[in-house]
């Protein structure tokens, strides 16, 4: 019966967890959907470039007044308004496109999971989960595909999707 305890505890421990987590997920999904067209548009365009307490502190103002201030007293606005015009509508599309600046490709895809190289030179940012799926269902865990950008004096110059295949440790091409 001894031996149970340990077993029971860890196991009460993780539905704890995940219950706990379950719920936050699911009010920052009610939050998110309280906010109305224009506000949901408003979070789109800052919420890649957002900790996730600043998220939720956008979420927890109680107007729509309170949460465009707040990202103007977290400068968010600000870096937002830097950009060129081309970069915002990029932003607004929430899709790359090649000739980009890097801080606009933050707005869209968030900060890279790692980095190589001076972006204001010449670098390669690498993503998790493929161009095609970074959309708002996008999670950060969708770790079997990755995408590496690549960049010139801070500018986007192109992308590439790499699909991870598991070959069974049979690999037969370079890099095995």
């Amino acid at each position: 019966m001894r031996a149970c305890r340990p077993f029971l505890l860890w196991t009460s421990v993780l539905m704890g967890t995940t219950l706990l987590l379950t719920g936050c997920m699911y009010n920052y999904d009610a939050a998110v959907g309280r906010l109305s067209p224009a506000e949901q548009a408003e979070f789109s365009t800052y919420r890649q470039v957002m900790t996730s307490a600043q998220a939720r502190t956008y979420l927890a103002k109680p107007s729509a007044a309170e949460r465009t201030a707040y990202l103007s007293e977290i400068g968010l606005a600000q870096r937002y308004q830097r950009l060129d015009p081309q970069d915002r509508e990029t932003v607004q599309s929430g899709a790359p496109r090649v000739g980009m600046s890097a801080e606009a490709l933050r707005f869209v895809w968030g900060d890279p999971a790692d980095t190589a190289g001076d972006a204001r030179l010449y670098s390669r940012w690498h993503y998790f989960g493929s161009s095609l799926g970074r959309s708002t269902s996008y999670h950060p865990w969708e770790t079997s595909n990755r995408v590496e950008v690549y960049l010139a004096k801070g500018k986007v110059l192109g992308w590439v999707d790499f699909i991870n295949e598991d070959h069974g440790g049979d690999c037969h091409g370079p890099g095995c």
